[in-house]
């Protein structure tokens, strides 16, 4: 590339093909972790997928160069699909004062920014919209003690005391106890949906996922446990759901019928009596029915009662199961996964189309670059790190 192309792409020399595509592999098949994947018009170069974490390193909603350096370097490294964290659609849905925004136009130009790098990087670039209902206005985890049980944001702190919830129940002891949500709250809530869908379109996005989970805004209408209304959004199964569909539709309408929507779904509260995976297939289906695309499995977060059996791979039954019950949808797989033979065998046997790693990513930003050394894949590393590649020296003075 000559220096005036350098200076026109402003330095960013774009990885042509993404780093991480296989090259030449004779008759070799690909194991399918590394075959492409087209879901509408979002073409990935492998099913690895970096899922959405929250980095409490926001200011007012906008994103900063953290999140530049942070996102950019797994694009660099081969992920196919980079998620932003959740990015609330209202100043009140954000989990703590430092969480990611997208409920006014200056939001946009820091996160086209961000786009734009992954994109020249070969991977494509992903947000996860929500609203943290009753599990707002806390302080970051690194700041206030565990996740679980992390300290409300006081308004010297950059809190809010207009917590929503579908009812007035509080998560925990000690957190703030939300204000039941009016008909005229959701349909403000549906409303900042769509204007974020559209947001999230003007700054170059793939695809929105809608984040349905972890005892958040729309899963705590969804699970009785949270949801005692009495109206048309609380009560029967389809009045619980009603909601999340609701959510589902706006968005689906505001975003572009080309590009993929993706729904992250708690499939169980690991709690008796709460949401468990026989009504999450049943919300699938109808997911599916309004326009959703692929299905991010996971669980729990809506009950400080549960009790999770975590383990290598404990959630990936869930997302078999929704692709068992509901074929026209494609899943997602999530927790726990952190070896390469154990991202092969999900994929492989056909439990999930593809698989989207959290905590593994910041452990090993590499992941996909050695999990192809580990398959013996030949691949495309990023050009300026190509000196880095996995070599067995041929002797001990040899230099990698």
């Amino acid at each position: 590339m000559s220096a005036s192309a350098l200076k026109e792409t402003n330095f960013i020399q774009p990885q042509v093909p993404q780093a991480g595509t296989p090259l030449e592999t004779g008759e070799k098949k690909l194991p399918k972790l590394f075959q492409p994947l087209t879901v509408k018009n979002l073409e990935l170069n492998n099913r690895l997928v970096v899922s959405p974490m929250c980095m409490y390193s926001s200011d007012d909603g906008f994103m900063t160069d953290f999140h530049l350096m942070h996102l950019g370097s797994f694009a660099t490294r081969g992920a196919s699909l980079v998620f932003c964290e959740a990015t609330a659609v209202l100043p009140n849905g954000r989990i703590t004062p430092y969480c990611a925004g997208l409920w006014k136009d200056e939001h946009i130009p820091q996160m086209k920014r961000i786009v734009d790098f992954i994109h020249s990087q070969g991977s494509k670039a992903g947000i996860q919209l929500a609203h943290a209902g009753r599990k707002a206005s806390t302080m970051p985890p690194f700041l206030a003690g565990s996740s679980l049980s992390r300290e409300s944001a006081t308004e010297s702190d950059g809190g809010w005391a207009d917590v929503w919830g579908p009812s007035a129940i509080e998560w925990d002891k000690g957190w703030i106890r939300p204000r039941e949500m009016s008909i005229e709250d959701i349909q403000r809530t549906l409303d900042a949906f769509s204007e974020a869908a559209r947001r999230a379109n003007e700054a170059g996005f793939d695809v929105i996922e809608i984040h349905g989970a972890h005892g958040y805004l729309i899963h705590s209408f969804l699970s009785s446990i949270s949801n005692r209304r009495t109206d048309r959004y609380g009560g029967s199964l389809d009045n619980r759901m009603r909601f999340a569909l609701e959510v589902t539709e706006t968005v689906r309408k505001a975003w572009p019928a080309e590009k993929p929507l993706f729904f992250r779904l708690s499939c169980s509260d690991w709690v008796q009596d709460g949401w468990d995976i026989i009504q999450s297939v049943e919300l699938a289906k109808r997911l599916a029915a309004a326009g959703v695309d692929l299905l991010d499995a996971s669980s729990g977060g809506n009950s400080p009662l549960q009790k999770i059996p975590a383990g290598p791979g404990f959630q990936v039954p869930f997302a078999f199961e929704i692709k068992k019950q509901v074929p026209d949808l494609l899943t997602g797989a999530v927790g726990l996964i952190t070896e390469t033979d154990q991202a092969v065998e999900i994929v492989e046997h056909g439990k999930a189309d593809v698989l989207l790693l959290a905590r593994q990513f910041l452990r090993d930003p590499n992941f996909v670059l050695r999990a192809a050394h580990e398959l013996k894949i030949p691949v495309k590393w990023p050009q300026q790190y190509d000196r880095a590649q996995f070599r067995t020296p041929r002797n001990p003075s040899t230099k990698q």
